[in-house]
Order: C-alpha cells, then sequence, then structure tokens
C-alpha cells in the first residue's frame, strides 16, 4: 500500500528539503497538512500538488525558489 500521510522531515527528504523550508511551506499555505492529536502530517496528495505548482512556475519563465517567494 502506497505510504498516505507524511512526517514534517519525510517530506522535506522526499522533496529533498529542509524541514525549516517545509515548515515556511506550510504556513505559507502552499503546501497543506493536517494535524492528527498533536502531530502533523502532510498527506501524499499536498507533496504532488507542490510539485505540480512549481512546475507550472516554470512554464512561465521563472525559477521555483522564486515561485515559492524564497529567492
Amino acid at each position: 500500500m502506497e505510504k498516505l500521510l507524511f512526517t514534517v522531515e519525510e517530506a522535506g527528504e522526499a522533496l529533498s528539503l529542509s524541514r525549516t523550508v517545509v515548515y515556511d511551506l506550510m504556513a505559507r499555505g502552499l503546501l497543506e497538512s493536517v494535524v492528527i492529536g498533536r502531530s502533523r502530517r502532510i498527506p501524499s496528495e499536498a507533496l504532488k500538488a507542490l510539485v505540480e505548482t512549481l512546475r507550472e512556475g516554470l512554464g512561465e519563465g521563472r525559477h521555483p525558489s522564486t515561485r515559492m517567494g524564497t529567492g
């Protein structure tokens, strides 16, 4: 079965991003997350949606870091 929810650390690893950047993406509403008890998890579909958003930004001739507001 495919994994459905990722920890912040696992999401960062999957995206090749730091934990801090993942938290920043969530804070800016660019990466969806859910809270279960005291834990925060990122749905696999949210990771795919973020990558798609970044890819669409490349079509506009913009670097992904500019699209995310980090550059």
